[in-house]
C-alpha cells in the first residue's frame, strides 16, 4: 500500500516550544505562520512582553518558521523586553 503524497500547498504543522525561565508552552503552527501570531500567544499565556530568540538570533514578528529553517520540536526562548536603557538624563 503506498501513501499518496501531500499536495504542495498543504504545509505540515510544527510543534514549537516557547520557553520563559523554565516555564514552557507548546504551540502548533504552520511553517508559514507569521511569528506575530505566535508571540501574541506567549505574551497572553505568560502575561509579559518579550523578545524572542532562536539559536542565538532575534526573531522578528514578520519572520516565519519556514524562513528561519525552524523545525518541528525546536525551542524559542523568551526574554523580558526591556524598555528604555538610554543614557542618563543630564541634571
Amino acid at each position: 500500500m503506498s501513501q499518496e503524497p501531500e499536495p504542495e500547498d498543504v504545509k505540515p504543522k510544527l510543534n514549537l516550544t516557547l520557553n520563559y525561565e523554565g516555564n514552557q508552552i507548546t504551540v502548533k503552527v504552520k511553517a508559514n505562520t507569521k511569528f506575530a501570531k505566535i508571540f501574541q500567544a506567549a505574551e497572553v499565556c505568560f502575561a509579559r512582553t518579550f523578545k524572542f530568540v532562536h539559536e542565538g538570533k532575534r526573531v522578528s514578528k514578520d519572520d516565519t518558521p519556514a524562513e528561519l529553517d525552524i523545525e518541528d520540536g525546536d525551542q524559542i526562548d523568551c526574554f523580558l523586553e526591556q524598555v528604555g536603557g538610554g543614557p542618563p538624563l543630564a541634571s
